[in-house]
């Protein structure tokens, strides 16, 4: 392999292993800022050490113990008088002395770890925005620049986000632990961003060479299914819950052999997993008789439309459209205006979207979202304005972060200028 396909290579497993080494740490030093830290300094090891020794069989065992190293280094040189950090020093020197394997020393609890740092990011004292930054940066290990674009704003913000929310942690002192029952509802809204942010990435992926990230896709599913049993009475978890089992129950049908991404209206509805979309479809009816009618629940109802209809052309586009209006005001968003624009489209012609579709067009939010200029192309072509919806769709390839996205943009670009009369 070459330099840079072994770096990719390091890159992916300590993707994967990150979470586990963020909550394996947490749980040992009760300083979820370090932990991160911690994490980061393994990765440069493995960078350092794996292009010359090779992948270790146990890649995971091997970082866990680089940081757990690092993390008895950093204790010494502080030189801790505290009984309690001097009781962990003993503590993680015994382990590192028996190097037990993480694999299986975390696998009973790993769901409730992840949990429970999350509730400790979510904690009152940090804004809703830094809470939701620092979580993903820690649980997803998703970098500034994929954080950024899930939240529309600017990479820097998000950066200063993140140590702010890092410092307040560190000085506050604050506990890692899943808050008491009459601390739930303070921090739930904002776990089940997070949980949903998570789901987003592994559903789409902001970055990289793949489409879908099954591996977040699965643990936020579980987390959504853990948080509806500690908050059972809450309508949102549920409803976030069937959000998330609607959307992946599609996932055999969203890509080819190769791959590559294949759009909803030419799914092989076949392939659609019914058990989840029944499991789905129970944790929507469960949100309604809880009152539920928030943000969730009316993106589960949205979903629950398009898994009801047995063909495509059998879509209720209109409730979808009338869906998306109240989703929109409810929460004021160029994102869901522009998922409107996509239903009215389909309900009352490409001509009608696309005129909302213009109005967006100097919204700031979206200026760099390559789903805009992909969303237009698709109606200049409806309408048989080829030329224009080859530049948008060669506009949205130049945005879009995803290489699969890219190439599907690019390949929509060919077929447009295919379409312009000679």
């Amino acid at each position: 392999m070459t330099a840079a396909e072994i770096n990719r290579t390091i890159l992916a497993v300590w993707r994967i292993e990150q979470p586990r080494l963020v909550t394996g740490l947490s749980r040992l030093l009760r300083d979820v800022p370090l932990a991160e830290d911690l994490s980061q300094e393994a990765l440069v090891a493995a960078l350092e050490h794996w292009p010359a020794s090779g992948l270790p069989e146990k890649p995971g065992a091997w970082l866990m113990a680089v940081a757990k190293r690092r993390a008895l280094d950093h204790l010494r040189r502080r030189r801790m008088l505290a009984e309690k950090h001097d009781v962990i020093a003993r503590d993680m020197a015994q382990e590192q002395q028996a190097m037990p394997d993480p694999d299986s020393a975390l696998d009973d609890d790993i769901g409730d770890e992840l949990l429970r740092l999350i509730f400790t990011a979510c904690h009152p004292l940090l804004s809703r925005e830094a809470r939701a930054a620092l979580a993903l940066r820690m649980i997803c290990g998703l970098t500034t620049e994929e954080i950024a674009r899930a939240f529309l704003v600017p990479e820097a913000t998000v950066a200063q986000r993140i140590v702010r929310a890092k410092r307040t942690l560190s000085v506050s002192g604050l506990a890692y632990e899943t808050p008491r029952r009459d601390q739930l509802s303070e921090r739930l809204g904002s776990v089940l961003e997070v949980v949903y942010l998570i789901f987003n990435e592994g559903y789409t992926a902001a970055r990289g060479e793949e489409w879908l990230r099954p591996q977040l896709c699965n643990e936020a599913l579980r987390m959504g299914r853990v948080l509806t049993q500690i908050a059972p009475q809450e309508g949102e978890a549920h409803g976030l819950l069937a959000l998330m089992e609607l959307n992946a129950s599609r996932t055999a049908s969203r890509t080819d052999a190769a791959g590559d991404p294949i759009l909803l209206m030419d799914q092989n509805r076949a392939r659609w997993d019914q058990l989840q979309i029944r499991r789905g479809m129970l944790a929507l009816s469960r949100a309604r008789e809880l009152g539920g009618g928030g943000f969730y629940v009316l993106q589960a109802a949205i979903v629950a439309c398009h898994a009801q209809a047995r063909k495509a052309e059998e879509t209720d586009w209109r409730r979808i459209a009338g869906l998306y209006a109240d989703l929109a005001g409810l929460v004021a968003s160029p994102v869901i205006e522009l998922n409107r624009a996509v239903a009215v489209a389909m309900a009352e012609g490409p001509g009608e979207g696309l005129a909302i579709v213009d109005r967006l067009t100097h919204e700031p939010a979206l200026k760099s979202y390559h789903l805009l200029p992909c969303v237009r192309g698709d109606l200049l072509q409806r309408l048989g304005r080829h030329e224009e919806a080859r530049a948008a769709f060669e506009a949205a390839a130049e945005l879009a972060g995803n290489q699969r996205e890219q190439l599907l943009m690019r390949r929509r670009a060919a077929e447009a200028g295919a379409a312009m009369p000679s």
